[in-house]
């Protein structure tokens, strides 16, 4: 990695992206730090410090960098933009017209960016609407038209200013803007949790017990980190042969290829989506302020992953349950959406192309889908053991930071995507062609 940045480095072009990109996180980290006018600051900062702080709001904290917790200009994040590309990705389903925009190829593209900018815009203001209503003259200092209107507006406009950002990013600078603006609100939250950790673990203790105490967290960050690798990398590789034809006088194909279907199909995406659907019931009772009792505040605490694995009280920890199911689902159905056995049935037969041992047309479909059926369910167990692993360290030792699996998937896929899109732009720079001496 430090071999491609350093190479990187050395070609003007290149370089001038890089800095580019540093610019722009520059100005989102100072953006951050700006409050929104009327409303007081210290609100979320207790609301977060006190043990009725709800996990969907702590893992929008960890996706802002801190800029939900000081209530800043930027507290919605890129977010919105994020729920409103999902939305896209799920209603190509139900609307053919949609299906269709993504086989336009770049015009299509253009056309289904400027839907998801537009809902960009309308969940922004839904959201901010919503908590000038849940959280009212708590937040608000003074609660009228004026500043509930200057809320509203402050967190719209800093939502599209850092989706305008990140599109900027994607043409004049490196690796996909929206990944980057995310990675560098989430790095940002890993030196206050390296703080939480070491006054939890180390602080007081003898210099052996505080050793031991490093020792246990990096290990456990280390696996993590491998394993997110592994599961990253992995992909089941399936041969493709091509049958050789004449085209005029030459015989050409005969060669062969092969398909890779990635472990983990869906990436970060069915994690997302579970936490979401679980973390929703807490966002409502947050609004409306009251909790159930009996067995509606069991079930709302089995929602909550920080009741999870808790030694005092081990019944929340059935939610995980629910967790578990939640992510092989989406997993499945996620992967749905994004690949095709047919359609990658009806190319390969197109191209004359077809899998050793397997017949061409819907042979070929039921071979794909019985090999995706094992390495989806693979790749929502690794997903589960990556994001599970932090929650049993914050139950059993009470760790409380926000740095979490899913964090780390996102932090490992976005640097490695970047990488490849730094090291292919070193490539292409370097390639003379086969009529250069």
């Amino acid at each position: 990695m430090f071999k491609t940045l350093r190479d990187a480095f050395r070609i003007r072009e290149v370089r001038r992206r890089l800095y580019f990109v540093l610019f722009c996180l520059i100005v989102i980290r100072l953006a951050s730090q700006i409050p929104v006018p009327g409303v007081d600051t210290d609100f979320f900062k207790n609301y977060f410090g006190s043990n009725t702080a709800n996990d969907a709001f702590t893992f929008l904290n960890a996706f802002t960098g801190g800029g939900f917790e000081n209530f800043s200009i930027l507290a919605l994040s890129i977010t919105p933009y994020i729920t409103g590309s999902i939305i896209v990705q799920l209603l190509t389903i139900a609307f053919p017209s949609l299906e269709e925009m993504t086989r336009d190829g770049e015009e299509g593209r253009k056309k289904l960016n400027n839907i998801t900018r537009w809902l960009n815009v309308a969940l922004s203001i839904f959201e901010s609407v919503a908590m000038c209503i849940g959280f009212g003259n708590e937040l608000i200092l003074k609660m009228n038209a004026l500043n509930v209107i200057t809320v509203i507006a402050c967190l719209t406009a800093g939502s599209c200013f850092l989706m305008w950002l990140g599109e900027q990013i994607n043409d004049k600078g490196v690796g996909n803007g929206i990944s980057i603006v995310l990675l560098i609100n989430i790095l940002s939250r890993v030196p206050q949790d390296m703080i939480t950790l070491y006054e939890n673990f180390v602080k007081g203790k003898t210099i052996a017990k505080a050793a031991v105490a490093w020792v246990v967290i990096f290990a456990i960050i280390l696996f993590v980190t491998v394993l997110t690798l592994i599961l990253n990398g992995a992909e089941r590789r399936i041969p493709v042969q091509y049958s050789q034809k004449m085209a005029g006088r030459r015989l050409i194909g005969g060669n062969s290829s092969n398909i890779p279907l990635k472990v983990n199909t869906g990436g970060v995406i069915p994690i997302i989506f579970a936490t979401s659907i679980m973390s929703f019931p807490g966002i409502i009772i947050a609004f409306i302020g009251k909790t159930p009792s009996g067995w509606g505040g069991k079930i709302i605490e089995m929602l909550s992953p920080s009741n999870w694995f808790n030694t005092a009280n081990w019944f929340p920890t059935l939610g995980l349950i629910i967790y578990v199911l939640l992510v092989v689902f989406f997993a499945y159905f996620y992967t749905s959406i994004t690949f095709n056995p047919i359609e990658v049935s009806d190319n390969l037969k197109k191209s004359g192309g077809f899998i050793p041992g397997i017949r061409p047309g819907k042979a070929t479909e039921d071979y794909l889908n019985s090999v995706l059926k094992y390495i989806i369910f693979i790749g929502a167990v690794g997903l589960i053991i990556v994001c599970v692993i932090p929650y049993i360290f914050n139950g059993f030792f009470n760790a409380d930071v926000s740095f979490g699996g899913t964090s780390l998937i996102i932090i490992v896929s976005v640097i490695l995507e970047t990488l490849t899109q730094i090291e292919s732009m070193m490539m292409v720079r370097n390639y003379k062609g086969f009529l250069a001496e």
